[in-house]
């Protein structure tokens, strides 16, 4: 298959105002169903914290089970038509959601800056084109995609598997979210998206975005709301056909656990703890500096983030002068200005990620960079520095639970042999990653490691499936095989008459 052009790798967006710069407080008092804003059954609002300034930006609807019940029946009846749609009205549908989304692209910066508190360069250069990106992608495979193919007398038929609950995280909303909404609007199916609940902005874009660009009524639904009020029962509910989930493990199995008695397709994105594995060469300071930056995009709040750096252990001081030396160039600080990092997402991380701090220091890790102090100037917000442990064993806290904020561990390996052995020493499997010049060397460990991805030298493709190993999930995003969790595969036989001997 053809891969398509990336069309935001160039893209330059104006800076839009936002939250402190003269803004309102939002306010999103209804919810997206059947293709019309209406009031939830309960009047329950929540107030949604800039993790940057700790004062609230907006305040939220929250929704109920009962909203669920009319989202999935309008799902539902949607899908009787939008499901036997032509190819071309699913490709004229999703041309009018990249350019809508196009337009709005400065409010969508906004919104991720006042959310989550991502940095203006980060959410213009990467946050909002990714999540435009995944459009584009399911667009392009769209237009060459076999949903039919014909063995002896026996078509196969791919159809849409039918009315899908989306339930999304915080941390990349418009990449997860468009990696679930972008393949099924594709594919023919309906849906229903649980909006994150500490981040709702962008997806309440997104269903304003669905609107402008003329998607069907009942097509797609926003229902906002948390796991309990909105989560759990788009899991139960009978008329769901499938749950694609990304978030932490425990959530994905308390997910799959309230999905069960309808036997509908769970597809899991979940969690991380993935290694790199730096190469005994002349890159190794390219290769550690390259490692620590990736992580710490994000604020570390990337589940397939390289948290485990794996060093040769011969070369030990040279990596851990490279990691401190990285760690410490990245600035940190107010996401409106020009920093590399911005705050984590709420008080419930930043205490989270201080406790796993504080904790490595107590099993004995010794500290290279960062720690549990503010940066220096900031007074308020929940900004951490990028912190770098080294000496750090496979058995603590550190090396084995997914942190999922800006802290990196550093470990060594005598050989590649033992190198692979650390890399698949963990209960994860979303990615792993080589860095080094002997590309034979990371061929042959990207085929002994245990994960959905091996990134080689930091190469990206959003073509390739995205998905995790063990308990980082099943199923694929990204690219055609995305299409596949969203299809069910019909066997209609006899379909071509034999001929007559």
């Amino acid at each position: 298959m053809e891969r398509p052009g990336i069309p935001f790798l160039n893209f330059k967006p104006g800076r839009a105002p936002v939250s402190g710069e003269g803004c309102r407080v939002r306010h999103y008092l209804k919810l997206y169903i059947n293709g019309e804003w209406v009031a939830p059954v309960a009047d329950r609002v929540i107030e949604i914290v800039n993790p940057a300034t700790e004062g609230v930006c907006g305040k939220v609807v929250q929704g109920a089970a009962a909203d669920v019940d009319r989202a999935v029946a309008a799902a539902r009846e949607a899908f009787k038509t939008w499901s036997r749609t032509d190819r071309d009205v699913r490709i004229a549908v999703l041309e009018g959601v990249v350019a809508e989304y196009e337009k709005r692209t400065p409010d969508l910066i906004a919104a991720l800056t006042e959310e989550m508190g991502a940095p203006l360069g980060l959410a213009s250069q990467l946050q909002v084109p990714i999540g435009l990106g995944q459009f584009a992608t399911a667009l392009a495979v769209l237009r060459a995609y076999a949903f039919e193919e014909d063995r002896g007398a026996t078509r196969i038929v791919k159809e849409p598997i039918g009315v899908c609950g989306f339930i999304t995280p915080w941390n990349w909303p418009l990449n997860l979210t468009a990696a679930k909404v972008a393949p099924a609007l594709a594919t023919g199916c309906t849906m229903i998206l649980k909006s994150p609940q500490g981040a709702p902005f962008t997806a309440q874009i997104i269903a304003e975005i669905m609107d402008a660009a003329g998607v069907p009524a009942g097509v797609f639904n926003l229902v906002h709301g948390d796991g309990r009020g909105v989560g759990v029962p788009l899991c139960q509910h009978p008329g769901v056909d499938m749950i694609s989930f990304t978030g932490s493990t425990s959530a994905g199995v308390e997910v799959a656990k309230n999905a069960a008695a309808t036997v509908k397709r769970v597809h899991q994105e979940l969690g991380g703890k993935s290694p790199l594995i730096v190469l005994d060469d002349e890159a190794l300071a390219l290769g550690v500096k390259g490692g620590v930056e990736g992580l710490m995009r994000n604020s570390g709040q990337t589940c397939n983030a390289p948290t485990r750096m794996l060093v040769p252990a011969s070369r030990l001081d040279e990596a851990i002068a490279a990691a401190k030396e990285a760690a410490e160039g990245l600035m940190v600080g107010d996401p409106l200005s020009d920093v590399d990092l911005g705050p984590v997402a709420s008080k419930a991380q930043y205490d989270k990620i201080r406790s796993f701090i504080a904790q490595g220091v107590k099993e004995g890790a010794r500290l290279v960079a960062g720690g549990l102090d503010r940066p220096d100037g900031v007074s308020r917000g929940y900004f951490i520095k990028p912190t770098v442990f080294a000496d750090v064993s496979p058995q603590m806290a550190i090396a084995r639970e997914e942190i999922f904020g800006p802290v990196m561990s550093i470990m060594t390996y005598h050989d590649l042999d033992e190198a692979v052995e650390l890399g698949n020493d963990t209960d994860y499997g979303l990615a792993a990653y080589v860095n080094g010049t002997d590309l034979e060397s990371a061929r042959d460990l990207a085929s002994r490691l245990r994960a959905g991805q091996v990134i080689i030298n930091g190469a990206f493709d959003i073509m390739a499936p995205f998905g995790g190993y063990k308990r980082s999930g099943n199923g694929r995003e990204w690219g055609d095989l995305a299409f596949q969790e969203f299809l069910e595969v019909k066997a209609v036989l006899g379909f071509t008459p034999v001929a007559a001997a």
